[in-house]
Parts: structure tokens; sequence; C-alpha cells
């Protein structure tokens, strides 16, 4: 075993072997890309026919609170493209159970709405182009299935944590971003309406009770016509799951794993580019410098996962009281929603003392996973055809 894994040392070291990555997700292409910029050759194998198959226009969040320093400058830092389409959201509106209306502010930009896909402006095809120009072979159709040399695994989520089910469709209303706490349509997450230039997605986010999405998808549309005056032209259904875990070690074969095949993923609400990229550029670097990825990744990485954990056991122990409390207190304080943020994705000491029941908390959530097939059209199963068309997609980022 020691020899095996020498010789796998010696052929990533060796610039002029090939590297292979499975997957031309946002963690494949950052892998591909800091690789490419230091004249590594790579070949990135992708199943499906098309970059950002899994997302057909979906719109999500590239979050920007989490940092000191702003998304875009982390990404130009990463050596990453961003001439993708997007709209700076510092502003926008939430909803209680009750319906009751709050302000979301920030000093700041909240998040970037971005684009998902192979659309024009998309964030995958700004990646996309990035790494052809630097002479990364992108083969599409094209499926890894045995590895020999260096190579680096991203082919999304295993397993599903969240879903995140509801419509694309086209709109002439103004860009904004809209959000339901309420667990009668969302349980234990949130439901969420994006507009960006034209385009929009409506969807129930939710980390529980999966085998009734139908249902709590339905009752997202209703409030959000009801609270918003949602209407929907061309409506296109879309779903997809999220995969949430800290590994014990990122890698299978002695290969680095990144992105949501890892696991990296934020917790709490699902927004996962950041982690996605990073954790590409990591795995590259790997290889490059001869490094440990675990050891990578754990030190970048690693207080925000476990951060994560108690973040999201926290929220899903709220309850729909516990949102109005906080939304109430958010509106009379008049708070900095990135401000509020920022410090609650910090890992203070006190949330490490939390740890291990947050860790309880969502081992047990784990439980119910089956699906009986019965008039099956669930996004989260490995059921039949839903493995391509939707047990893949991410939620919300």
């Amino acid at each position: 075993m020691q020899e095996k894994l020498m010789n796998v040392n010696q052929q990533n070291n060796n610039p002029d072997t090939s590297v292979q990555i499975a997957g031309a997700g946002p963690a494949g292409l950052a892998a591909a890309i800091t690789l490419a910029q230091a004249g590594r050759r790579v070949v990135i194998h992708e199943a499906h026919a098309e970059v950002g198959y899994r997302f057909q226009g979906d719109l999500q969040g590239l979050e920007n609170w989490s940092s000191e320093q702003d998304a875009l400058e982390v990404l130009r830092d990463l050596g990453l493209a961003t001439n993708f389409a997007r709209v700076p959201c510092d502003h926008g509106i939430g909803f209680d159970a009750w319906g009751e209306r709050y302000d979301l502010a920030g000093k700041k930009v909240l998040f970037y709405l971005v684009e998902r896909g192979p659309g024009p402006r998309t964030l995958d095809t700004a990646l996309l182009d990035q790494a052809r120009s630097l002479g990364v072979n992108v083969r599409f159709n094209s499926r890894l299935d045995h590895v020999e040399g260096p190579a680096i695994l991203a082919t999304g989520p295993k397993t599903a944590d969240a879903i995140a089910v509801g419509y694309h469709f086209d709109t002439d209303s103004e860009n904004g971003f809209w959000v339901i706490y309420d667990d009668d349509i969302a349980p234990k997450g949130y439901a969420y309406l994006l507009i960006m230039n034209g385009h929009g997605t409506v969807k129930s986010c939710m980390f529980t009770g999966f085998k009734q999405e139908k249902l709590y998808v339905e009752r997202t549309v209703e409030a959000f016509q009801r609270l918003v005056g949602l209407e929907m032209d061309n409506p296109r259904p879309h779903g997809g799951a999220g995969n949430f875990r800290i590994p014990e070690r990122a890698a299978s074969g002695g290969h680095p794993v990144v992105g949501e095949q890892a696991g990296f993923q934020d917790f709490l609400w699902g927004f996962g580019m950041r982690f996605a990229l990073v954790s590409g550029v990591l795995a590259a670097r790997s290889l490059l410098q001869g490094e440990d990825y675990d050891g990578l990744w754990r030190r970048e990485l690693g207080p925000q996962l476990w951060n994560g954990q108690v973040n999201r056991a926290i929220f899903a122990a709220l309850g729909n009281h516990g949102y109005r409390w906080i939304l109430r207190r958010n509106q009379a304080r008049h708070w900095d929603a990135h401000r509020v943020l920022h410090g609650l994705y910090q890992p203070w000491v006190f949330k490490r003392l939390l740890l291990p029941w947050a860790r309880r908390q969502l081992h047990l959530r784990r439980k119910d996973a089956s699906c009986d097939h019965v008039d099956c059209a669930c996004v989260w199963c490995r059921h039949g055809g839903h493995r391509d068309a939707g047990a893949e997609a991410g939620c919300s980022s």
C-alpha cells in the first residue's frame, strides 16, 4: 500500500502527466483552471452533454457574508473568472408563517444572484470558457469510470440531505429576492423567490418531509401568489438535492474529492458555491505542491463546516414561532442583515460546545431516506431516471 501511494504521489508531481477530472461543475472547473494556470495538462470528463446540465437556468446566490472580503474579490484572488451575469442583492423581503412582512437589508451586498446552467452568461459557462482558454480539454458525454494517474473527483452530491423543488419561469417583474420561513411550506428550511433579468426561480428548500414535496411546492407557489402577486410565464418544473456532511477523509482511491461529492456545502441554507470553488482550488494546489489535501481543506473549510452544523441544528429547533421572534427583533432593532449573518457564520467558542448536540440532531434526521416509488415523481431518490434529472442538483446554490 505504501509503495502504491508513493507511485501516486510521483505521478501527481510529474508535470508531464495529465490530470483527469471527473465532473465539469464549479469545483471541477476551478480545479482545472488552477492546474492549467500552473502549466499542467488537464482533461475534464463530464457525463452530460453540456456544462451545468442539471441546473438549466436555476437562479442561485453566491453568498457574501461569511468572510470580510467580498465574494467576487475572493474569486479573483483564486484566479477564477467573474465575468458572469450577476445582480448584487443588499435588500430583500422576508415573511413569517403568518404572512407578516419584514425588511432584510444590509449595508453590504448579502449575496450575488447568478444564473446556473449552459446559458451564455451563467457562472458555469464563464468558468468553462476560462478553462478552455487555458487549454483544458473538456470532454462532454464522457464518464470517467476508471482512473490511472493523478485525478480529482467532482461528480456532485450522492445523497439528499435537503431538496429544493419548484419552477423556473419567465417574468417582467423587477429583480429581487423574497423568502418565507414557514415549516408548513418548507420544513426546517425556507421557501424563496428569485428574479433576475426577466427570469425567475421559485422553490421550497426543505430539510425534511421529502415525501410530501408536491404539497410543499403547491403551498409555496400559493403563498408567493398571495403575498407578492407572483405570476409565472412559461413555468418549468425543476428540483434537486443537496448533500451536507463533513468527511473523515475527502479522498477516493487516493484522489481528492471536491464540492458536493465530498459533502462540502453550507449546512444552514445551502449556499454552497464558495465551498465548491475553494475545494477545487485546494485540491489542485495539493497536487501541484505535494501537500496533503485533507490538511488543506480542514484548515480552510473545516471551521465553516462544523459551524454550519451547529447553525443548522439551531435553526431546525426554532420552529415557526422562533423564526417570527428573530424576524421581529430584526425589524424592531433595524439590524444590519449583513452584519448579523457575518456573525452567525463565525465559529465562536460557545458553538464548539454545541457541536456534539448538533451532530446528534443531524444524524437523527437522516433516518427517513426511503421512497415507495408509487406514482414516483420525487427529485431526491435514486429511482429510475431521477438520477440524472434531479438527484444531483444543488439546493439554492
